[in-house]
């Protein structure tokens, strides 16, 4: 699928490819931590976390361009037969349904959750183990705005179809 050129998709597109260097240094920090526990036995709970926060960036960064490539998991079976007017109805229903509804209620569960964190300036728990959590729990809510802001985009084209074809 050819991902349009709006403005919103020029975002998603931006979040894929920071999502993509993430999973870049995502490896090269478990290589060197594979190597660094396995060769010389030493270890670094900072950069055992730092792991986590780059896999978590990477999915958070993630999902909206993933959505925006139409890469999210879909049961086709009856999908692929039907028409484009009827593909673009179950686009519509599906993100108005449940994609946003559950985008809106994932920020608005997860506010309280980052305020918390954001209150008590919340560090690691590990000793040796990385400052500022609350900027890795700030991404919860932007991911998900990011994805609630891309599914909006595609139910307005899906509208769009819905009203042009016959």
């Amino acid at each position: 699928m050819t991902m349009p050129d709006g403005p919103v998709e020029r975002i998603s597109a931006t979040c894929g490819r920071v999502a993509a260097w993430l999973a870049l240094a995502c490896v090269f920090l478990v290589f060197g931590l594979v190597v660094a526990r396995y060769g010389f036995s030493r270890g670094s709970v900072a950069v055992q976390e730092a792991v986590l926060w780059l896999h978590s960036g990477v999915f958070l960064f993630g999902a909206a361009w993933a959505l925006a490539r139409d890469g999210h998991v879909r049961v086709d079976i009856l999908r692929q037969r039907w028409g484009v007017r009827r593909q673009a109805w179950a686009d519509l229903l599906g993100l108005l349904l449940f994609l946003l509804p559950f985008c809106l209620f994932s920020i608005w569960i997860s506010l309280d959750y980052v305020a918390a964190s954001w209150r008590v300036g919340e560090s690691s728990r590990e000793s040796g183990g990385l400052p500022a959590v609350y900027l890795l729990k700030t991404l919860i809510p932007v991911a998900f705005l990011l994805l609630a802001v891309q599914g909006a985009a595609l139910a307005w084209r899906a509208l769009a179809v819905v009203r042009t074809v016959r």
